[in-house]
């Protein structure tokens, strides 16, 4: 967890650098698709030239999948590499991406609880309309890959399959809608 809070004050630190000739340098936006999965996830961008910016996304989940239930939270650093002419943040973009998770896990009818922690990263392309100057709608998909483990603190650790809910490979998409500033 203090690495977690260290990289968040050294990612704020660089978030507060001096101001370039950008017209909209920041953004803060929340994926329309989290709803149907019972997670809030909230993106913060900050433009550090023309051709790049970097994005801090957070989200918290507390949802259900058959008798499994989980609540938790992530958080993934982004890079993006913009290749349109028009200044970042929009245009057609590259982002190589990390992420963390720690999710708290608990079965229905039953004593058994854990906490699943993964690291993981991927890479994604996307594309980011600024409307207005003010509205920011960005569409984005791409490969993921996270590995981790069930530390197991009540029952067994049979009773909790992630394959494919959390860890391994999967796909990263999401469309996000925010306001320029």
């Amino acid at each position: 967890m203090r690495k977690i809070f260290l990289l968040v004050i050294v990612l704020g630190a660089v978030m507060v650098m001096p101001d370039q000739a950008l017209a909209q340098q920041n953004a803060v936006k929340i994926n329309i698709f989290s709803p149907i999965f019972k997670t809030i996830n909230v993106s913060y961008e900050r433009a550090l030239t023309d051709a790049s910016s970097f994005q801090l996304g957070f989200y918290y989940t507390g949802a259900s999948v058959s008798s499994l239930n989980y609540s938790g939270m992530g958080i993934t650093p982004e890079y993006r590499f913009y290749l349109s002419e028009t200044p970042a943040p929009a245009g057609f973009y590259v982002a190589p991406f990390l992420r963390y998770q720690s999710v708290k896990l608990t079965i229905d009818e039953s004593t058994s609880e854990g906490k699943f922690s993964a690291f993981g990263g991927g890479v994604v392309i996307g594309k980011q309309w600024v409307f207005k100057q003010r509205i920011t709608l960005d569409m984005f998909i791409g490969p993921a890959y996270n590995s981790g483990k069930v530390k197991v603190t009540n029952g067994s650790e049979d009773e909790f399959d992630l394959s494919g809910a959390f860890d391994g490979f999967g796909i990263r998409t999401g469309l996000t809608l925010g306001v320029a500033f």
